[in-house]
């Protein structure tokens, strides 16, 4: 069985955020118990199942993703590095439809070999109530705290500046009482010229991630957040993680658009039948 490591919303090996990816040849997914022990053996934020669907339906494939230790309702850089290996070993081409936890989702190739995934945006919910226990989980200053609704469960979280950002070190058995998938901070870019919008981090020790190098999933609720901050709808994210990669978002109402590149760097076979 082939398995591929790619980096996601990158366009260089060794950066962007990696993630396995397993196309299965069978009708279904192998047993839970499987699943997870190769998850954890992969040992990535996430790593993507995939098996083809009959033709006819909704959706061309079904999509699982699994962290080391659980299962995700919503993974971006995952469904990205799925649909680059789809689309890169000629197995699949044009839109592609994935059936997910999440509901249908899409993800469409261009010529310049990015690809836009078609997702829920987040809900979000103020949450002055957990400023105080998110700043000391963090060990920084909260301007603001929201909730993002059921598909990712995560809690965003507004800071002062970048260099707040970048200089976090949080505590992740506290960052992981926050009660949440995980945590998104934010903040305006140092540098408004330098071709991003907002930077961001995302720690989810939760879930066996204390911190995600670049997270697709968390960009369908900065995309709210800072479109309504900003007045734009077609915004670019850069997570600002040691290995960085950037986003690019595009707020359509009740759907946000996540667009990116990818990059195989590993290509092997799994010898572990299920």
């Amino acid at each position: 069985m082939r398995i591929r490591i790619v980096d996601a919303f990158t366009d260089r090996p060794f950066a962007g955020n990696p993630a396995g990816v397993l196309l299965l040849d069978r009708d279904g997914f192998p047993d839970d118990v499987w699943l997870q022990r190769v998850a954890a053996e992969v040992n990535l934020s996430e790593t993507a199942f995939a098996h083809p669907l009959p033709q006819g339906g909704d959706a061309d494939w079904a999509l699982r993703w699994l962290t080391p230790v659980s299962e995700v309702n919503l993974c971006g850089h995952a469904t990205l590095a799925t649909a680059h290996v789809l689309h890169t070993t000629g197995t699949a081409s044009g839109t592609l439809r994935f059936a997910t936890r999440s509901g249908l989702l899409t993800a469409t190739a261009h010529d310049d070999g990015s690809i836009t995934l078609d997702f829920p945006t987040a809900p979000l919910t103020t949450r002055d109530d957990l400023r105080a226990e998110a700043a000391a989980a963090l060990g920084a200053d909260v301007l603001s705290a929201h909730d993002t609704g059921p598909n990712i469960g995560d809690l965003l979280v507004e800071l002062a500046d970048e260099k707040a950002v970048r200089a976090l070190a949080p505590d992740f058995a506290a960052v992981a009482r926050l009660g949440h998938r995980g945590v998104i901070a934010t903040a305006a870019p140092e540098d408004p010229s330098g071709g991003h919008d907002f930077v961001s981090r995302f720690f989810g020790p939760a879930v066996g991630i204390d911190e995600d190098p670049v997270t697709g999933s968390a960009h369908t609720a900065l995309a709210p957040f800072w479109s309504a901050r900003l007045g734009r709808d077609d915004l670019t994210g850069l997570q600002v993680s040691a290995r960085t990669g950037l986003v690019r978002t595009a707020l359509r109402g009740e759907r946000t658009l996540l667009s990116g590149s990818a990059v195989t760097v590993i290509d092997g076979e799994l010898l572990t039948a299920p």
